[in-house]
């Protein structure tokens, strides 16, 4: 079977939903006449501005691959704009195509009168919905009971990395260069920074007295910096909470070893959630214990009580007793992150992870 995949973001394109395609397409199993072809609007092949419909140039694109017998199903990236043109091309000389929901994409696209009979037409004319996410799966069956027959769940997967090793010397000079003491817990998050990723509510549970001997390190970059940075100021948490700012993937892996807890209790805001959270793997992968919010799809991506533990990320006191559990209990650390680290790389490896979609696509 030729499969097309048709996304608006793709490698070099940064986040989320970027890497869950670049790296379905490199790990797509390499079997004779089961290929996946994509085109990506990187450069502005499927949507320009120049046009009064900027998306109606995916139409023309995929009929004329059509015509050409260039595929025999189309995934569909983007349900907006994407979906509709998948949808009317079909009309002209008709094929099968899934769309892949990720989170806010979703929720987008149902927030107007109009939106809403679109996004539903082009749902109830697909073969496949597939969803990141369970949440994402919960909520497209609320917004069409009909649909639940078509939908399947398909969480991102994790590259299984050779990590490298942070030697004691190593390990030694970051404690040093971050005035760290012997018995000092460390707490990392690391993640864009804006409100939903919920690093203000951690910096508010250090605020509390009971939590000492934690050192909170923030790696990443965003819009709320001065927002995070304002409220450590007011909380007098300059000597726990340190700003990294942004790191790349190498000090991503020596941080995540030298720290004893991974935290990022995320929340909805604006029906922006989680889509899973990929940092939440990597750190398992690390053999890190995590702490995270009851949040849009992270319940895939966490097991309480046995790859970390989950947290109202509303309530600040529930993110300080999860805290203060796992830096009391080094037994408990060490439990959770060595069951992580083997779920992370049973379960959620992109070889294994993009066979199954293979799978589904084929059935």
């Amino acid at each position: 079977m030729k499969i097309l995949l048709i996304t608006l973001e793709y490698p070099p394109f940064k986040g989320g939903v970027a890497n869950y395609y670049g790296f379905l397409a490199k790990y797509w199993p390499q079997e004779q006449g089961a290929t996946l072809d994509v085109i990506s609007n990187n450069k502005g092949r499927l949507c320009s501005g120049n046009s009064l419909i900027p998306w109606f140039k995916t139409v023309r694109l995929l009929r004329k691959k059509k015509k050409e017998k260039a595929f025999s199903y189309l995934l569909v990236g983007h349900i907006l704009p994407l979906g509709t043109a998948a949808y009317l091309a079909t009309w002209f000389n008709p094929f099968k195509y899934g769309v892949i929901l990720h989170g806010l994409d979703f929720t987008a696209a149902i927030k107007t009168r109009r939106k809403r009979i679109i996004t539903r037409l082009i749902l109830k004319k697909a073969d496949k919905i597939i969803c990141a996410n369970s949440q994402l799966a919960y909520l497209v069956t609320e917004f069409a009971k009909n649909l639940k027959t078509k939908i399947s769940i398909q969480n991102p997967g994790i590259e299984a990395v050779e990590i490298p090793p942070l030697t004691p010397a190593k390990r030694a000079d970051l404690r040093l260069y971050y005035q760290l003491k012997k018995n000092d817990i460390i707490l990392f998050s690391l993640g864009r920074l804006v409100r939903r990723k919920g690093f203000d509510k951690v910096i508010e549970a250090l605020a509390r007295q009971e939590l000492k001997n934690i050192k909170y390190l923030i790696a990443g970059s965003g819009e709320d910096e001065a927002y995070l940075r304002a409220l450590v100021k007011q909380n007098h948490l300059e000597n726990k909470v340190i700003f990294l700012g942004a790191i790349d993937d190498n000090d991503k892996w020596q941080l995540l070893q030298f720290s004893d807890i991974f935290i990022m209790p995320a929340r909805e805001i604006e029906n922006d959630f989680e889509g899973f959270g990929i940092v939440y793997l990597e750190a398992n992968l690390a053999g890190k214990p995590v702490i995270a919010g009851i949040s849009g799809g992270v319940r895939d991506a966490v097991i309480h009580n046995e790859t970390g533990l989950l947290v109202n990320p509303e309530n600040v006191g529930a993110i300080e007793k999860a805290i203060m559990t796992l830096a009391q209990d080094q037994e408990l650390r060490l439990r959770l992150g060595e069951q992580g680290r083997k779920r992370a790389l049973n379960n959620f490896s992109w070889e294994k992870k993009a066979q199954e979609f293979k799978d589904l696509i084929n059935n």
